[in-house]
């Protein structure tokens, strides 16, 4: 990225004259937090929102993260449990989510006297159209900027400048919150969250780099980078028995791999078939048309 566009952002977040962050620790809320420590030094507060949906190892490396940066940091509680309809998990549940996240940010701001909230989405993210989390933003107008946006700023160009600035998390894997291991319209519980995190935090200990375990019903389906699949594979036998010993009654291995959003591809699937039939129905009534005529 051009140091041209790096000093608009910062200035851009100076304008603000003070700011709360909301801080997961990955790698974009990090980087942010850099650069807004930076342009406003103890005018800057990292904020994590703990929650059943946020894992305890995501919370620690929050912690860790901002006192490498220097930022002063806090955390408060939140429990979107207690929003109603998010726990039937509908497709626009990220939206709720945001949208409480947001309002509890802007809450503490207000009230501890910062001018303005940031939040770390970068332009990757908003492409394609199931993005009800960042509609929550949108909706917000002034009150919360999102700098990565507002710039152009892509998922590659945020882990160089996280790698530039020496943060540890500029190669830390994506991370998201434990609800997307669930399937929309499967409901969540506090017992299903307990199993998932149980469950990565055991792959994690077996040293896998980037996975997710996919909840559906009482089946675990294991999403594993494709070059670890071989080694997931050896050790089937031991991930299986761990996994049924905290729950789970069938234990899978995906063999598409890792990917970000899987849980959105029947929907997309459905989409594109309901597209096709579409313009088949437009053809044949084309056709019809034309004889008619």
């Amino acid at each position: 990225m051009a140091r041209e566009k790096l000093e608009m952002i910062k200035e851009a977040i100076k304008a603000r004259g003070s700011a709360v962050i909301a801080f997961s620790g990955g790698v974009d809320s990090a980087t942010l937090a850099a650069l807004a420590f930076e342009a406003l030094g103890e005018k800057a507060l990292a904020l994590t929102v703990d929650s059943p949906l946020f894992p305890r190892q995501q919370l620690e490396a929050a912690v860790q993260t901002a006192c490498e940066i220097g930022i002063q940091h806090k955390i408060i509680q939140l429990s979107q449990m207690d929003i109603p309809g998010f726990s039937a998990n509908p497709v626009n549940r990220c939206y709720f989510c945001k949208k409480t996240l947001l309002e509890s940010l802007l809450d503490f701001a207000g009230k501890m006297g910062y001018d303005a909230v940031l939040e770390g989405t970068n332009f990757s993210e908003i492409q394609g159209e199931n993005r009800p989390g960042y509609r929550a933003v949108k909706e917000t107008g002034e009150k919360v900027f999102s700098p990565f946006v507002e710039f152009n700023v892509t998922k590659e160009e945020i882990r160089k400048i996280a790698s530039d600035l020496y943060l540890s998390a500029a190669h830390r894997p994506s991370a998201a919150c434990l609800v997307t291991r669930i399937p929309y319209g499967q409901a969540i519980t506090a017992e299903a969250l307990r199993k998932i995190e149980e469950a990565e935090e055991f792959l994690l200990s077996l040293c896998f780099s980037q996975f997710r375990v996919r909840m559906h019903e009482n089946l675990a389906r294991i999403e594993i980078t494709q070059d670890e699949l071989e080694e997931a594979f050896r050790k089937r036998e031991e991930i299986s028995r761990h996994l049924k010993s905290l729950g789970f009654d069938y234990v899978t291995l995906d063999l598409d791999g890792f990917r970000s959003g899987s849980m959105d591809e029947p929907h997309i699937r459905e989409k594109e078939w309901e597209e096709e039939e579409g313009e088949k129905n437009e053809e044949k009534e084309s056709k019809i048309t034309e004889k008619i005529s």
